[in-house]
């Protein structure tokens, strides 16, 4: 059966459009612009990925993570940081110099993932993948 729709974009509301968008662009590669010289609102095409958009929502409130009764996440990234540990550290230290702040950093070896908060307070997961199609 085909698909109703195709995926466009994911947007994330942010009170500052072009850092956020400049982040993932360092997290993940590609080249932050300015949707038609509009300023609230960045669009970065993803190498091999998807397009995220970042969106002005000024007086954002982040996700209080990781509750759900209140001011829920409501969804987060899971970024593919490598299949080897030495991947996955080289990883979380370019996000933590990035500006992401460490949420959950248990129990890794367990989990194969961790929890950071990017600069405007979205919660996104590194992931260990050993699989790429996994």
């Amino acid at each position: 059966m085909a698909p109703a729709v195709r995926l466009h974009s994911v947007v994330l509301d942010c009170p500052d459009p072009r850092t956020l968008a400049e982040f993932y662009a360092a997290v993940v590669g590609g080249t932050p612009e300015a949707w038609e010289g509009d300023e609230g609102w960045y669009v970065l095409q993803v190498p091999g990925g998807p397009r995220l958009a970042f969106q002005r929502a000024e007086g954002l409130t982040p996700p209080e993570w990781p509750r759900a009764d209140r001011n829920s996440q409501q969804f987060h990234l899971d970024l593919d940081a490598g299949a080897t540990w030495e991947e996955f550290d080289a990883a979380h230290a370019r996000v933590l110099e990035l500006g992401a702040r460490p949420l959950d950093l248990e129990d890794r070896e367990k989990k194969d993932f961790q929890v950071y908060a990017d600069p405007a307070g979205h919660p996104f997961c590194l992931c260990r993948v050993e699989n790429a199609s996994s």
